[in-house]
């Protein structure tokens, strides 16, 4: 739930441009002591572009959206600074001139299928994860990279830009790559905090094409002259570098009281896990394909990417396409009425990653494994939910003994958070509660590292108690049955 500003004043307002995989958003923030009010200011549609070459993001589109979105927050409040934070892994190439050359790619464009194998083969997939400590995932920027090199475009490259380093340049002339979306890309050593010499040499990627890192709260420059025009708001205004890898910035905004609790930011993806002081390399975290990326002040995030909530908005995007009912609340109501437990998908397998008739392959799915097909719209609904919760539970009884950590409650932010259903069911699954909220963690987390910036909050365990104490969240108890669960899972195994 998006909070209003109260009636207090405050003597800093802060933007959040929180860009998502299907939508983009302004957020205006106040923090002051002991309120946190943040307001919706102007949203907008994220559409990728299919070009002849593959899907693209619409980079330019987003661009002005921002602008504009940055010109109605500055028309209501005195902007203190600027925040940034998208999506991981891709990335927009600049000239010597600092030009744009072509439309990024989209990570669920399908040209690096060929090349992710065979490029982690080569390098040796247990080096590769001693070094970055990551997740294999086709889309990982290492993978686009080698299914980009060789072409014009990437040879006439002179910097390479992280999304949100690509706005940033775009806003203030400025060259840099945020350290939370830098360890996402397979090409930073995630024991040093630094670029890998050594990746960077085996790729064939000059060291100059990537940028000098930046931490969350460094200073990121001020507005360049046409965009202060543009935008209406003084060219002094200055951009802070935010967590800018959402999820960084939701777990910065996950309102725990101490450290063991285990955390999922959940909308487009589930990305689920724990949060930790080092990172855990051993071969045994590869085998389980966790993942360790950067989060605020140093912290690592110890999580494993889920297939989340893109399964049901493809299952809503094909059943509006065929005049079916889409409302997501009524959805919800024939998925709690349909049977619990009739079929189960794994979110994760490679059939679900590309846009298309997710019911379809959902029912694929489930009658190849011998299952029962779920015909109705409450049953697939029901099916993606249990699936999810399933694969939450799986996340967390690994990763707590991979990394030695006992987990006490578990911590549901992002959008996700308001479908009671999956929270409820992600309880049950695991046999622990769920504090479900903020919603819109990741613009809080944006917002509270501007002021933190800024001096108004001191540190993360500030920032989080302020959350807890301000915002609406919610409390789920676990029930059920874990027999059932288990019955569920077993039909998953090989």
């Amino acid at each position: 739930m998006t909070t209003r500003p109260s009636s207090h004043v405050y003597p800093s307002a802060y933007a959040a441009v929180d860009l998502g995989a299907t939508s983009g958003r302004v957020m205006l923030g106040r923090v002051g002591r002991g309120h946190l009010d943040l307001t919706e200011v102007q949203r907008f549609d994220n559409t990728p572009l299919h070009l002849a070459d593959g899907l693209h993001w619409n980079i330019t589109a987003l661009f002005q959206s921002t602008l504009d979105g940055l010109r109605a927050a500055g028309a209501v409040a005195d902007i203190a600074s600027i925040g940034i934070d998208t999506w991981a892994v891709d990335y927009g190439l600049l000239d010597t001139d600092g030009t744009l050359i072509g439309p990024p790619y989209h990570y669920r464009d399908s040209r690096t299928a060929p090349v992710a194998d065979d490029l982690a083969e080569s390098l040796g997939a247990r080096e590769l994860y001693r070094i970055t400590g990551l997740q294999h995932l086709p889309f990982n920027t290492i993978f686009q990279i080698a299914a980009h090199r060789r072409t014009a475009a990437f040879d006439n490259a002179d910097k390479l830009l992280l999304i949100p380093d690509l706005l940033t340049n775009w806003l203030t002339g400025t060259l840099g790559t945020e350290e939370t979306n830098a360890s996402t890309t397979g090409l930073f050593d995630a024991s040093s905090a630094t670029w890998s010499p050594h990746l960077l040499q085996r790729l064939g990627v000059r060291p100059s094409l990537l940028p000098p890192l930046r931490r969350p709260g460094d200073d990121a420059g001020t507005l360049l002259p046409h965009v202060a025009a543009a935008t209406s708001l003084p060219d002094s205004t200055p951009l802070t570098a935010v967590a800018s890898h959402d999820t960084a910035s939701a777990v910065a905004a996950v309102p725990a009281q101490d450290d063991h609790f285990a955390y999922i930011s959940c909308g487009t993806w589930s990305l689920a896990g724990l949060e930790l002081d080092t990172p855990v390399l051993t071969e045994a975290s590869r085998q389980a394909n966790f993942t360790n990326e950067r989060g605020v002040d140093g912290t690592i995030r110890y999580l494993r990417n889920i297939m989340g909530l893109w399964l049901l908005e493809e299952c809503r995007r094909a059943w509006h396409d065929q005049g079916l009912p889409t409302h997501l609340s009524g959805l919800l109501t024939a998925s709690e009425r349909a049977e619990p437990f009739a079929s189960v998908i794994d979110p994760d397998d490679p059939s679900f990653l590309a846009p298309g008739d997710m019911p379809h392959r959902i029912r694929d799915f489930c009658r190849q494994r011998g299952q029962r097909v779920p015909t109705s719209q409450g049953a697939v609904v029901r099916c993606i939910l249990e699936s999810l919760a399933l694969a939450h539970r799986t996340v967390f009884s690994e990763a707590a003994a991979l990394a030695r950590r006992t987990i006490t409650r578990i911590h549901l932010v992002g959008g996700g958070s308001r479908n009671a259903l999956l929270c409820q069911l992600t309880a049950d699954a695991t046999g622990l509660p769920v504090t479900a909220g903020p919603a819109e963690a990741t613009a809080i987390g944006n917002v509270l590292v501007q002021a933190r910036a800024a001096g108004a909050v001191s540190d993360l365990a500030h920032m989080r108690t302020l959350i807890a104490d301000t915002q609406a969240l919610r409390e789920y108890t676990p029930r059920g049955r874990q027999a059932d669960w288990d019955a569920a899972a077993s039909r998953l195994r090989p």
